[in-house]
C-alpha cells in the first residue's frame, strides 16, 4: 500500500510512475475522502478541546458551589456529537484504505520502462545451451515414456492442471527440495520455516493478493485461503510487530506446496508441469533495512541463481519492465531457464523488492537508532520453483535413449546418476 501523504503531496510524480505501468489512475475519490476525513478529524479535535474546557469549568463551578446546569447540557451535546463522529471517521478511514489497496506499487527508477514483456532487459546469461546430437523432446513426452509422469490418472481424480509424479520423478522432486533447503540454510544463512498452508484474508491482504486477485486463489468454506506461495505466510510472520533494527536483515526460507486457480490462464500451458493448480516451491523472503534493500535484492537473486549454477542449468536473468512487474513489486528480476524441448526460455524464479508496500499493509515495522518506528522493506523470490526445475533437468539432461542424467550435485540425494 502506498503512503497516502506521499501520494497526495507528490501527485504528478506518482501518477507518472504509475503511467509507466500502463495505468491511468484517478485520484479524485481518494482526495475527496481525505478532505472529508481531515474535516471530521478537525471537528473531533475541536470538540475534544471544548469538552476538556467544559470539564475544567464544571470543576470550578463545583469548587465555587455555583450551578453548572448550562455547562452540563453543553457537555451532553458535545458527547453526543463525538459519538456520531466516531463511526463516520471509521467508515471514512476504511473507504480510504479500500481505495489505496487497489493501487499497485511504484516502479523503482532503475526498472526498464515498457508496457510489454518485449521491453524486459536481459541482464546476464549463465552457461551455454546444451548441444544435443538428437531432436530434443518435451518433458511430458520424456516423463510419460519413462512412466514417471501420469497426467491421465491425475485428471481422473482432480481434473486438468494436476499431475501424479511416480518413481524416479517423485524421488527427483524430493531430492530437489532437500538440496535447495540445505543450500539456502547451510550456505546462504536463511532460517527454515514450515508455515501453515491455509491463511486468513488479512494475511492475503498483507502481501497484496487481496482484494484485487481473489479470482486466482482457492478459498475454503470457512473463509480461509490455500497459499499461492510461501511468500504469504513468511511475510506475515511478523505482521503487526515492531522488529529490532539490529536483527535486520531477517532471512527466511520455506518449502511448501502452492495452490493457484490460474483463473486467467485458460488454454495457456495446458500440457505438462509448467502451469499447475498445485506445485512445490522453495521460497526465499527477506526483511531488510530500507537503506540496504536493493543490495539485499541483488544477494537474494544470486542465492536463487546459485541453485541453477550448481545444477548446471543454462539460464538468463531478466530485469522486468514497468508494465511486467507484479502488483506489489518495485523491482523484479526473473530467472529464465532454457528448455530445449520447447526451444524457449521459461521463468523459473522471480526475485522482487517490494520496498515498504507490503509492510504498510501488514504493519511490519522496526525501531531505528533514533527510537522512531519505520516500515521495513520486504523481499521475496523463488529459490526455486521445484516442478519447473524438474522440467529443466528433464529437458537439458535428456539422453538419446530417453533416460535422464542426474546433475552431479543431486546424486547423493537421488541415489543414482540416471533416471530410467
Amino acid at each position: 500500500m502506498l503512503d497516502l501523504k506521499q501520494l497526495l503531496s507528490n501527485k504528478e510524480e506518482v501518477l507518472g510512475r504509475l503511467k509507466t505501468r500502463g495505468l491511468s489512475v484517478d485520484l479524485s475519490k481518494i482526495e475527496s475522502l481525505d478532505i472529508q476525513r481531515r474535516k471530521l478529524q478537525q471537528e473531533f479535535d475541536q470538540l475534544r478541546s471544548e469538552q476538556n474546557q467544559a470539564n475544567d469549568e464544571i470543576s470550578r463551578c463545583k469548587k465555587e458551589k455555583k450551578p453548572a446546569d448550562a455547562v452540563m447540557a453543553r457537555m451532553k451535546g458535545l458527547a453526543g456529537r463525538l459519538k456520531e463522529i466516531g463511526p463516520k471517521q471509521a467508515e471514512m478511514e476504511q473507504q480510504l484504505k479500500n481505495e489505496l489497496l487497489l493501487i499497485p506499487n511504484l516502479p523503482h527508477a532503475s526498472v526498464p520502462v515498457g508496457t510489454f514483456a518485449e521491453n524486459n532487459k536481459v541482464v546476464r546469461t549463465w552457461g551455454e545451451k546444451p548441444k544435443l546430437s538428437f531432436s530434443a523432446k518435451e518433458h511430458w513426452d520424456l516423463g510419460e515414456k519413462l512412466g514417471v509422469l501420469d497426467f491421465d490418472r491425475a485428471g481422473k481424480m482432480a481434473g486438468t492442471r494436476f499431475t501424479v509424479l511416480k518413481g524416479g520423478a517423485a524421488r527427483l522432486e524430493r531430492s530437489l527440495i532437500n538440496f535447495m533447503l540445505d543450500l539456502h540454510t547451510q550456505k546462504h544463512g536463511y532460517q527454515e520455516i514450515f508455515p501453515p498452508l491455509l491463511v486468513n484474508a488479512n494475511a492475503m491482504l498483507g502481501t497484496g493478493q487481496l482484494p484485487k486477485f481473489e479470482a486466482d486463489l482457492f478459498k475454503t468454506t470457512d473463509g480461509r485461503y490455500l497459499i499461492p506461495t510461501a511468500e504469504v505466510p513468511l511475510t506475515n510472520l511478523f505482521q503487526e510487530e515492531i522488529l529490532k533494527e539490529e536483527d535486520l536483515p531477517i532471512l527466511l526460507t520455506a518449502y511448501t506446496p502452492c495452490f493457484r486457480a490460474e483463473a486467467g490462464a485458460a488454454g495457456k500451458d495446458t500440457k505438462g508441469l509448467l502451469r499447475q493448480h498445485q506445485f512445490n516451491k522453495v521460497e526465499l523472503v527477506k526483511f531488510a533495512h530500507p537503506d540496504h534493500s536493493y543490495e539485499a535484492l541483488e544477494t537474494l537473486t544470486q542465492n536463487a541463481e546459485t541453485v541453477l549454477q550448481q545444477l548446471g542449468l543454462h539460464y538468463r536473468v531478466v530485469a522486468l519492465c514497468t508494465g511486467d512487474i507484479g502488483f506489489s513489486s518495485a523491482k523484479t528480476y526473473d530467472m529464465e531457464v532454457w528448455l530445449p524441448g520447447q526451444n524457449a526460455y521459461r521463468e523459473i524464479s522471480s526475485c522482487s523488492n517490494c520496498e515498504d508496500f507490503q509492510a504498510r499493509r501488514a504493519n511490519i515495522r522496526f525501531k531505528d537508532k533514533a527510537g522512531k518506528n519505520r516500515f521495513v522493506h520486504t523481499l521475496n523470490g523463488s529459490g526455486l520453483a521445484v516442478g519447473r526445475t524438474l522440467i529443466a533437468i528433464f529437458e537439458q539432461y535428456q539422453l538419446s535413449d530417453g533416460s535422464i542424467q542426474i546433475p552431479e550435485v543431486l546424486r547423493p540425494y537421488f541415489g543414482s546418476d540416471r533416471l530410467t
